[in-house]
C-alpha cells in the first residue's frame, strides 16, 4: 500500500494494471482534502501516451520501481475523459467511483458513506496550494512574465563583386620629324685646280647626269607593356541600423476585491 510518504515518489513511474498489463507513465498525484492521502493518480494511456486518464491507489502497491495498480489496464484505458486541472469536482470524482465501483474501499469521505459529507470534500494534485479560476491549479502567487528583446547581428551573403577586363580602340595622335633630299644645283668657276676636269672631254656634247633623292618616312610599331596590377579587395563599414519590434509584457491590476455584505463591493 502507499503510504504518505510515497506520493512524491510515484510521479515518473510506470504504471501497471492489475492484470499485469503495462500502461504509462504516472504524471500526478492527487490527494484526498480531508484524509491527506492520496488518492489518485493520472497515467499516460492512449495513442502515443497522449490522454491522462484517473487511475485510483486504493490497493495499489509499489514493486519493482512499477506503480501495481489494483484495477486492470482495460478500465484504466475506459476511464472517464476528465482533465488534468489540478483539482478534481465532486461530480468528477462521482464519475470516478461509478467507473471503478467494486474494485475501490470506501474510506471517509467517499461515495456511499452516509454522513461522511461526501459532496464537500474534493480531490487536490498533491503541492497546489491555490486555484486559478481562469485555468489549472496554481501556488498563492501568480507569475508574472515579460518579453525581452534581444539584438544581435549575423553575417549574411548581401552580393557578388567581380573584377573584368576588356578591350577598347582609341585613337592616338602624335608627330614625328622626317627629312628628305631636294635636288640643287651647284655652280663652281673654271680655276687652275678644276681646268683638267673641265677641258678633260670633248669640246662639245651632250650628257645627262642623274642623281637619287632619299626622304624620310614614319614607321609605327606596337609593343604590350603591363601598366599595373589590380586586385579585389575588401573592407568593414560599420553603421547604425535601428531595429523595431512589439515586446509583450503582462501588467497586473489592482485586486477587485469583492464584499461579503450583500449589496456591497470594494
Amino acid at each position: 500500500m502507499t503510504t504518505p510518504g510515497q506520493w512524491d515518489n510515484l510521479i515518473g513511474h510506470t504504471a501497471v494494471g492489475s492484470d499485469g498489463g503495462k500502461l504509462g507513465k504516472v504524471g500526478q498525484v492527487y490527494l484526498n482534502e480531508v484524509t491527506g492521502q492520496p488518492a489518485w493518480v493520472t497515467v499516460a494511456t492512449g495513442m502515443f501516451g497522449t490522454r491522462q486518464s484517473f487511475a485510483p491507489l486504493d490497493n495499489a502497491d509499489v514493486r519493482d520501481g512499477q506503480l501495481v495498480l489494483a484495477v486492470p489496464q482495460h478500465l484504466v484505458k475506459d476511464a472517464p475523459n476528465i482533465e488534468d486541472d489540478g483539482r478534481l469536482s465532486d461530480s468528477e470524482t462521482f464519475a470516478l467511483y461509478q467507473h471503478y465501483a467494486g474494485y475501490l474501499d470506501r474510506g471517509p469521505g467517499q461515495p456511499g458513506d452516509a454522513g461522511a459529507g461526501w459532496g464537500q470534500t474534493g480531490t487536490t494534485a498533491a503541492g497546489a496550494q491555490g486555484h486559478d479560476t481562469s485555468g489549472p491549479t496554481t501556488d498563492e502567487a501568480m507569475t508574472r512574465s515579460e518579453e525581452r528583446l534581444h539584438v544581435g547581428t549575423e553575417t549574411v551573403t548581401a552580393g557578388r563583386a567581380r573584377l573584368r577586363k576588356y578591350v577598347v580602340t582609341e585613337n592616338v595622335s602624335t608627330t614625328v620629324p622626317v627629312s628628305h633630299e631636294e635636288v640643287r644645283i651647284e655652280r663652281e668657276p673654271i680655276t687652275e685646280a678644276n681646268i683638267g676636269a673641265a677641258t678633260s672631254g670633248p669640246d662639245i656634247s651632250e650628257e645627262e647626269h642623274e642623281v637619287t633623292l632619299h626622304a624620310e618616312r614614319p614607321v609605327v610599331a606596337k609593343e604590350t607593356v603591363p601598366v599595373e596590377r589590380v586586385r579585389l579587395g575588401t573592407e568593414t563599414v560599420t553603421e547604425e541600423h535601428q531595429v523595431d519590434e512589439q515586446i509583450r509584457k503582462e501588467r497586473i491590476d489592482e485586486p477587485d476585491v469583492e464584499s461579503g455584505i450583500p449589496g456591497q463591493r470594494r
